[in-house]
């Protein structure tokens, strides 16, 4: 804690009551109007918590109202293929959401309903303990509080707690004090949770929060110590790694050559063009350099570097056996990371130049 160290346990009734509902006031008046929050079905609210992780919801907004569009009931995803799953997640990054996504449908579909206990909701496929919470209080009222990053942001703040969120000792404290601070009034469990987030995201934000107009600034132990910019305490254990890539699109009489990524590496289970590698190099004899770019690609835990040459050559050249040919004007068709969208566009943006 800073500043004078205050119990919260001690005052947990009056805490609780004025917090929650200062919050659910603040959210009546500036909640977020989002379409996942307009129905109670489970498969609906489930989805927006999967499109949401590691997302802004500006830019998920778009991917659910489009799965839903596709796919509106949990067994239309289920039948779906994975191919078809994950071109249409393309550019959402985390690909693994996507076929957690796809493998929990059909999880819920051979349940026979949608799981409705915190315990049944958790054994979902990439579903962890927060989004069980958000489901399962939001969709069936259960009594559980939420804790994502919105909301280690506000309460570090508010009680003004410098214990690393990243910690095991940080999440068992912010846990218990988020379980602790849920309104007594069960009916009110779903807003509540929606308003702390809401909260975290429009007015208690990572930078240049909104102090200024707060409903919880009387009783903010960071605002009256100086220490807003500081909470909430996170600590530095994140590495980020250099890599290097080789691309080759290789076209040959309309056709490319391209392959499924394998397990154990990144964007597993989509697909690519051509990548150099030292067990298997072809004979570029006789092709013909169109074009050589380098792009870079900022991930969480790396920055690719890639390599990108655009050949072309009348005779299709010998190459590994998970390898297949395909339309060039297929391949919208197939699934592939967002750097190989951008290099796609590469090649399609010189295509259009005029000769």
């Amino acid at each position: 804690m800073r500043g004078e160290k205050a119990d919260y346990q001690e005052r947990e009734e009056p805490v609780a009551g004025t917090f929650a509902a200062a919050l659910l006031a603040w959210y009546r008046e500036n909640g977020r109007e989002l379409p996942w929050r307009q129905t109670r079905d489970p498969y609906a609210i489930w989805l927006s918590e999967i499109i949401l992780q590691q997302t802004q919801v500006k830019q998920g907004w778009n991917y659910w109202e489009r799965f839903m569009q596709r796919w509106p009931k949990v067994e239309d995803l289920a039948a779906a293929t994975e191919d078809e799953v994950l071109r249409e997640w393309q550019g959402l990054g985390y690909y693994s959401r996507a076929r957690n996504l796809h493998y929990a449908a059909r999880q819920i579909v051979d349940l026979g309903h949608f799981p409705d206990t915190l315990e049944e909701i958790r054994q979902l496929k990439g579903v962890g303990d927060y989004t069980a919470a958000a489901i399962g209080s939001i969709a069936f009222g259960l009594p559980v509080a939420v804790v994502d990053g919105n909301v280690y942001r506000v309460l570090a703040r508010h009680f003004g707690i410098d214990t690393p969120i990243n910690t095991t000792e940080g999440k068992k404290v912010f846990a218990a004090m988020a379980q602790s601070l849920l309104p007594e009034d069960s009916r009110s469990v779903a807003a509540y949770n929606q308003a702390i987030m809401d909260f975290g995201a429009i007015q208690c934000t990572p930078q240049s929060p909104r102090c200024f107009k707060c409903p919880l600034w009387d009783t903010c132990e960071a605002a009256h110590t100086d220490s807003v910019e500081e909470l909430p305490v996170k600590q530095k254990t994140l590495r980020v790694r250099e890599r290097r890539l080789s691309y080759i699109y290789i076209r040959c009489r309309g056709k490319v050559a391209i392959h499924r990524r394998g397990a154990g590496d990144i964007w597993q289970g989509l697909w690519e063009p051509y990548l150099e590698n030292e067990e298997f190099k072809p004979d570029l004899k006789g092709w013909f350099t169109i074009l050589k770019r380098e792009v870079k690609h900022v991930l969480t835990h790396q920055v690719i570097l890639a390599d990108f040459a655009l050949l072309q050559t009348d005779e299709p050249p010998q190459l590994p056996p998970d390898y297949i040919w395909v339309e060039e004007n297929d391949l919208d068709n197939y699934g592939v990371p967002r750097l190989v969208e951008r290099l796609f566009r590469v090649v399609r943006l010189y295509d259009e130049e005029p000769d």
